[in-house]
């Protein structure tokens, strides 16, 4: 009697708790949302299944000794993984739209803005009681806003380790939804006429340029924000494998197997984090609600920084191409592109786009570094 008292001890239905039930259901949801819905299906599944695997009672997943345990301390603590994620995305970008027109650098900055104007969000959050966040976790809380979802990883798990899987499964839904949250805000802050406007062709880029422009990033990086250098770095590097032409196998392997491989462990080392002791808080609820506030505010800015660019640009500018400054690439660019052909069929801006989203890439990285080197 007393072997099966024990045994029945050691089964999930008498070890579930009641917080551990709602997140493997939360763990659901985003199963649900990357299956059948298409939201961010390459993180939201990896992460709601190790949302899943986190909340077994007695399984041990996140204890030493179990396998996403290593797999956080591994690849996300060190900041290994969106290292290597940064090395990806790099040898997948092509600098031209924005060597063509560096005009649109300065709309990539501009997107930033939702970043700090929430990281003083998340202090004055500390005014409602049940909320508590210091300066480190308003910083990790505030880079939601770059709509990059490696940077907030690295960031968070530099400061705020603790926050990571609310801060994570926050930045990736809001990436998810930006064909939801970005066209409305476009709208109301342009008139009709704004939205027609066609831009002219981009000029042709050297490759010699190409070749150029992440070795100079890098430099510029080293010289006025070293606590950047790890993520832009990684990204120039990808970037330059891509563009230098004599590494293609390096090239190709950074674009796919090796990103796809990280990407896995990625999500799960996220998931590990969505345990039911860490995540089902009152502040949850507050990281949500900043994170879309950072995020409209980030491409509110970039809109209007095109419109006021467009007052001293000699050549014209459609401010929608502003809302792309957030480095959800290339899906704001995508979203930038379909409103503009709703106000004007002949009016095709997805590359014209893709120079500020490449830049917000870039702008959240330098933001990262910026929060890191006040914070860290």
């Amino acid at each position: 009697m007393e072997g099966l008292l024990i045994l029945w001890a050691e089964t999930g239905i008498a070890s579930f708790e009641f917080g551990q039930i709602c997140m493997i259901l939360v763990g659901c949801l985003l199963l649900f949302l990357a299956i059948s819905k298409g939201f961010e299906p390459l993180l939201l599944l990896p992460i709601g299944f190790g949302a899943i695997l986190s909340n077994i009672p007695n399984a041990g997943f996140t204890e030493p000794g179990g396998v996403l345990y290593y797999v956080y301390h591994v690849g996300i603590e060190t900041g290994v993984f969106p290292l290597l994620i940064f090395m990806g995305v790099g040898a997948m970008t092509d600098f031209g739209a924005l060597i063509a027109n560096p005009k649109t650098l300065w709309l990539g900055a501009a997107a930033q803005f939702g970043i700090f104007v929430t990281l003083f969000g998340a202090i004055l959050l500390n005014f409602i009681p049940g909320m508590e966040f210091n300066l480190a976790d308003a910083s990790s809380i505030a880079i939601i806003g770059g709509a990059d979802g490696p940077t907030a990883i690295f960031l968070s798990s530099q400061l705020s380790p603790d926050l990571l899987g609310a801060i994570a499964v926050a930045a990736y839904s809001y990436m998810a939804l930006v064909p939801i949250i970005q066209p409305p805000i476009m709208k109301a802050l342009t008139t009709q006429e704004e939205r027609k406007v066609q831009m002219a062709q981009l000029r042709h880029v050297s490759k010699l340029e190409k070749i150029f422009f992440p070795l100079a990033v890098l430099m510029m990086t080293i010289l006025f924000l070293p606590p950047a250098t790890p993520l832009v770095g990684m990204f120039c590097l990808g970037n330059l494998m891509r563009e230098a032409g004599v590494v293609e196998r390096l090239s190709k392997t950074a674009q796919n197997e090796l990103i796809n491989i990280v990407t896995i462990f990625l999500g799960l080392g996220v998931g590990s984090k969505l345990q039911a002791d860490k995540f089902l808080h009152f502040e949850t609820l507050g990281i949500l609600a900043l994170g879309a506030i950072a995020f409209s505010i980030g491409t509110a800015a970039g809109v209007l920084m095109a419109k006021l660019l467009n007052k001293f640009s000699k050549e014209e500018i459609n401010p929608l191409i502003g809302a792309a400054g957030v480095s959800a690439v290339p899906m704001a660019a995508r979203v930038v592109n379909k409103v503009g052909l709703e106000a004007n069929p002949h009016n095709f801006l997805l590359m014209h786009a893709m120079g500020p989203n490449v830049a917000g890439v870039l702008g959240s990285a330098v933001a990262a570094g910026i929060l890191l080197a006040l914070v860290g």
